[in-house]
């Protein structure tokens, strides 16, 4: 490994955000889950949360639509909501579902510089009923079109986007590593074997 690639992971690694994350609630193009994923790596999430409660575990991912971003990830499986909602709830204080109702707040209304995930759900269905009982709030994207609909994959970058928004004024995005020293340890140790492995760049 080149000391530029060597500096390169440790740069990417200085700037993951360990406190946003984000669900995925029986998404089922896997194309979608893929490009999620590239936006996640893009802004530095390191953990997606991937719930299938009415569909099949996805088998693989689409490689080309996220650019072999999985593997700069920590991806987590679930088929049972309330597990998954446990272990988001051990990281994470607030959890908001994108779902229009009489209640949801506006994107840029949400505070995103503290602990959150945000849940995405099905491409027609949107986030079941069980899962929105588990969430702090519910949130929409702002928009005056007649479709009044956005592709899951751009609500998610348009959404994670505010979040990288917010966090860089706080000074998020500084280089100053805000990952345990353990973790930090073990995702630089997984990166290099995968970087060794793959044609992908970070």
């Amino acid at each position: 490994m080149t000391p530029e690639r060597k500096a390169r992971i440790k740069d990417v690694l200085n700037r993951r955000q360990p406190d946003l994350a984000i669900i995925m609630e029986n998404v089922h193009d896997p194309h979608n889950i893929a490009a999620v994923m590239r936006t996640c790596d893009a802004i530095g999430v390191q953990e997606l949360y991937v719930l299938n409660t009415q569909i099949a575990r996805h088998r693989k991912f689409g490689k080309k639509s996220s650019a072999s971003a999985a593997g700069w990830l920590t991806i987590h499986e679930f088929d049972n909501t309330e597990a998954c909602i446990k272990a988001v709830r051990e990281k994470y204080s607030k959890i908001y579902a994108t779902h229009l109702s009489s209640d949801a707040h506006s994107l840029y209304e949400l505070d995103l510089t503290e602990p959150v995930a945000l849940v995405f759900g099905n491409e027609h269905a949107g986030v079941t009923e069980e899962c929105l009982s588990y969430c702090d709030g519910n949130f929409i994207i702002p928009q005056v079109g007649m479709v009044k609909s956005l592709n899951i994959s751009v609500a998610c970058a348009i959404s994670l986007y505010e979040a990288f928004r917010q966090r860089e004024l706080k000074g998020f995005y500084k280089g100053e590593s805000r990952l345990g020293e353990a973790e930090w340890n073990t995702l630089a140790k997984k990166w290099k074997l995968y970087g060794e492995s793959t044609e992908s760049t970070i």
